[in-house]
């Protein structure tokens, strides 16, 4: 049995009509592997990161930008901050309890640093995203959108020469985890 989740760009992009303000190239009916490595050859590669973060489940996509995070920053083990940690742990548990730790550390830290937005990521997958006693459910694109920005956030910390090689290294990761999805 297939787990596809999309089987083409245009169906990411109708999933998630943000996509469309995010990502400058329009969507096709190719496949959605199609689709990425046309982004990935663009002008603006960037791209092919947010449409990982949109084509990929919530914890594929979290995931995925932890990793990717680690990679730009050049983060090995136990040298991760709690954000990342946290964002890790919902990814192995996706207990809410889990999900509300990720929350609370990444409204708590500096929205310049790559792994609040990691954990937002995890934060915002679903349930209350509001500290407190308000009540504020998370949208559907609020962890395609953390996820996309904390790697390209990791991303502007990398110097321009290695620039391009690293972003291709994650965009292949994420591609692995999207084919991975289809069941191929």
């Amino acid at each position: 049995m297939s787990r596809l989740r999309f089987t083409t760009a245009l169906e990411v992009f109708d999933a998630f009509p943000s996509a469309r303000d995010d990502i400058r190239a329009a969507p096709t009916p190719e496949a959605p592997a199609a689709f990425l490595d046309a982004l990935r050859r663009s002008d603006t590669p960037e791209d092919a990161v947010t449409f990982l973060a949109y084509a990929l489940g919530r914890r594929e996509a979290v995931w995925w930008a932890a990793q990717s995070v680690r990679l730009l920053g050049r983060i090995a083990n136990g040298g991760e901050d709690a954000m990342l940690l946290a964002a890790e742990s919902w990814v192995r548990d996706p207990e809410d309890l889990r999900r509300r730790e990720a929350l609370r550390l990444g409204m708590a830290s500096d929205r310049r640093l790559a792994t609040t937005w990691v954990a937002l990521a995890a934060a915002w997958s679903g349930g209350n995203v509001a500290p407190g006693q308000v009540v504020v459910m998370a949208t559907p694109e609020m962890t395609p959108k953390a996820a996309r920005t904390g790697i390209l956030v990791a991303l502007a910390t990398v110097t321009a020469r290695e620039r391009a090689s690293r972003l291709q290294l994650c965009v292949d990761a994420g591609a692995r985890l999207m084919q991975a999805g289809t069941g191929t």
